[in-house]
């Protein structure tokens, strides 16, 4: 076995391994951040986290799988760590990407609902003018 395919290898082991540490973090620790999203209803957000998961699971070793090809041959220990540290970091950067991009839309969804439960402003009835100075 030649080094491309141990880099090839190490690769496939590394990504999936954290794909799958990310992945099952956030499905424990998101389910009261969506809770909480909607307003409450567990039912609601204990079936919109496992859809998450599973669309993590799918965009992220479907990126692993298609970011697999490196294009040279790999001679030296340091070209397999050169060449993983590269792939390695874009996966890590993407997992972080798809983080914060779930997070950015669940607080959007979170606004918007406590919005429509919130009381309507109340009018007021009386004007209070600030003391004059000087």
């Amino acid at each position: 076995m030649n080094l491309t395919v141990l880099t090839y290898i190490a690769y496939l082991i590394i990504s999936i391994t954290l794909t799958a540490w990310v992945a099952q973090t956030l499905f424990r620790n998101g389910r009261i951040f969506l809770v909480d999203c909607f307003l409450g209803k567990e039912d609601l957000a204990d079936s919109v986290n496992h859809l998450l998961l599973v669309g993590f699971y799918l965009v992220n070793v479907g990126f692993v799988a298609l970011f697999l090809r490196i294009g040279i041959d790999i001679g030296t220990v340091r070209s397999v760590l050169e060449v993983l540290s590269g792939k390695l970091g874009v996966v890590l950067l993407v997992l972080g990407v798809m983080h914060f991009g779930n997070i950015f839309v669940f607080t959007k969804l979170r606004r918007r609902g406590m919005r429509r439960h919130d009381p309507p402003p109340i009018e007021p009835t009386a004007r209070v003018d600030a003391p004059k100075l000087g």
